[in-house]
C-alpha cells in the first residue's frame, strides 16, 4: 500500500464572515483523507482579509515552518484558491510542496473518474488551472503536453509550455462537444420512449448513490468520501411498482467547487436541467444541513434558474440521528419534503408517492378538437402522450390523452382541461 503524504491544513477566518472555520477545516480534512493524504496538523489566522502576497501573515508563515519541520511534513494544503503569485512567494519560504483547495479537489476528480468523458473533463478544468500557473513552476510542466522537443529558434521553456496546453485544451473541447451531442441524443431518445427522468443531486457524501442503488436495486460503487461518484449514472426504476422511470446520479457539490469543473462538467451538469424531478438529496446527521441546502441551491440556480419547481428535498440518513426533534423541526419548515434513511430503507414508500405525487402534477388529462391540417401535433400526442380514446369526425379528431406541461401548452388552441 502506497504511504499516505502527511499534510498540514491552513486556514483563514474573515471577520466579515460568520461562517464556523471548524467546520471549514473538518471539510478540508475529509478532502485530503480522501486524496490519499494524512492531516497531522492544522493551523487557522483570524484576519480582516488575506495577505495579498502570502494569504497568511508572515509571523504564521514562520509558524508553519517550523511545523513543517516537526512533522516532517510532505505538502500544505491551503483552504482557498491561492493566485499564482501567492503560491510562488509561498515556495519561496515554505519548503514543501503548496497545494490550495482547487489543486486538492482538482486531484480528487483526476482520481475518481472513471469514464472517458469524465477524464477529459477534468483534464480539461487541470489545464484550465494550470495555465496562469506556469510562471515560476519549473520543467515539471513542460512534461503535461506530452512530448515536447521540437521549440521555435529563441522560443522560451514556458511559451512551449502555453503552447502546448492552449493546443490541448482546444483538443479537449472538440471531443467534449462531441461527448455533448451524443448526450443530447440520449436526452431525446428518452423523451420520444416517454421516459420520466429523476436525477439525484445534492452535497457530496449526502448519499446519493446509496439511495439510487435503493430505488432500482442497483449496485453502484458507494464509500463513505467526498466525490464517490463522478460519472451520472442511469439506472430503471418504477414509482409505486407503476411507473417505469429512470434516476440519475450526479456528481455531488461542495462549498467553493473550482469554476475550472463547473465549466467543464457543463455538459454532464445539463442532465440536471433535462430532468423531470431533482431529488435533492440532503445528509440529515451532518451539522451543517442547513448551509449544505443553501450551497447547493445557489449551484443548481446557476443551471436553471426554475430549479425550485421541479425540487423534492430528500432529507437522507435518519438513521444517524439521536433526537428526534430535529426531525419535528425540519418538517415544520420544510412540509414537503421526505425523510428516509436509503440505508434501512426507512420512509421509502413515503419518498415514492411523493415523486409520483410531482409526476402526476406535471401531466394533464385533456380534452382535444384537433384539425386534421395539425397533423404534427397529432404525431406529438401520439409519440409523447397517451392517448386514452380518438374518435374521428368529419373535420376533427376528438381525442383524450394525458400529456406532460410542454406539450399541453402546444395544445392549448384545441383542448379543455378534464383534470
Amino acid at each position: 500500500m502506497r504511504k499516505k503524504e502527511k499534510a498540514i491544513l491552513v486556514g483563514i477566518k474573515l471577520d466579515s464572515n460568520n461562517d464556523d472555520i471548524e467546520q471549514a477545516m473538518e471539510e478540508m480534512s475529509l478532502l485530503a483523507d480522501t486524496a490519499g493524504a494524512a492531516v497531522v496538523e492544522r493551523i487557522t489566522q483570524n484576519r480582516d482579509s488575506p495577505d495579498r502576497a502570502y494569504y497568511i501573515g508572515k509571523g504564521k508563515i514562520e509558524e508553519l515552518t517550523d511545523l513543517v519541520e516537526i512533522y516532517n511534513a510532505d505538502m500544505v494544503i491551503f483552504n482557498a484558491e491561492l493566485s499564482p503569485s501567492q503560491i510562488r512567494n509561498l515556495d519561496k519560504l515554505v519548503s514543501v510542496k503548496i497545494i490550495d483547495r482547487t489543486a486538492l479537489i482538482l486531484d480528487i476528480f483526476a482520481r475518481r473518474a472513471l469514464s472517458r468523458e469524465g477524464k477529459l473533463q477534468v483534464e480539461l478544468a487541470q489545464l484550465h488551472y494550470l495555465l496562469p500557473r506556469l510562471i515560476g513552476l519549473g520543467n515539471q510542466l513542460s512534461r503535461l503536453g506530452g512530448g515536447i522537443g521540437t521549440r521555435g529558434p529563441g522560443e522560451t521553456q514556458l511559451e512551449v509550455d502555453r503552447r502546448v496546453i492552449r493546443r490541448r485544451i482546444s483538443d479537449l473541447k472538440k471531443e467534449i462537444t462531441s461527448l455533448r451531442k451524443q448526450r443530447l441524443l440520449h436526452r431525446q431518445h428518452r423523451k420520444r420512449n416517454r421516459f420520466d427522468v429523476i436525477s439525484l443531486v445534492g452535497y457530496t457524501n449526502a448519499g446519493k448513490s446509496t439511495l439510487l442503488n435503493t430505488l432500482t436495486g442497483a449496485d453502484l460503487y458507494t464509500e463513505d468520501k467526498v466525490f464517490a461518484t463522478l460519472d451520472p449514472m442511469v439506472r430503471r426504476g418504477s414509482v409505486n411498482g407503476k411507473k417505469e422511470v429512470l434516476f440519475t446520479d450526479t456528481v455531488g457539490f461542495i462549498e467553493n467547487l473550482p469554476r475550472q469543473l463547473i465549466t467543464a462538467f457543463q455538459a454532464t451538469l445539463e442532465e440536471i436541467s433535462a430532468a423531470d424531478i431533482l431529488l435533492h438529496v440532503v445528509d440529515i446527521s451532518h451539522p451543517d444541513h442547513i448551509k449544505q441546502i443553501k450551497v447547493v441551491r445557489e449551484h443548481l440556480s446557476k443551471i436553471d434558474p426554475d430549479y425550485y419547481l421541479r425540487e423534492i428535498l430528500v432529507f437522507n440518513k435518519t438513521d444517524l440521528l439521536d433526537e428526534h426533534f430535529e426531525k419535528a423541526y425540519l418538517s415544520r419548515e420544510f412540509p414537503s419534503a421526505s425523510f428516509i434513511s436509503a440505508q434501512t430503507k426507512e420512509g421509502l414508500g413515503g419518498l415514492k408517492e411523493n415523486i409520483a405525487a410531482y409526476l402526476n402534477k406535471q401531466r394533464s388529462k385533456l380534452k382535444l378538437y384537433l384539425p386534421y391540417s395539425e397533423g404534427k401535433l397529432l404525431a406529438d400526442i401520439q409519440e409523447q402522450g397517451d392517448i386514452l380514446s380518438a374518435k374521428y369526425q368529419s373535420n376533427h379528431v376528438e381525442i383524450i390523452a394525458i400529456v406532460d406541461s410542454d406539450l399541453a401548452n402546444k395544445l392549448k388552441n384545441y383542448t379543455s382541461c378534464l383534470t
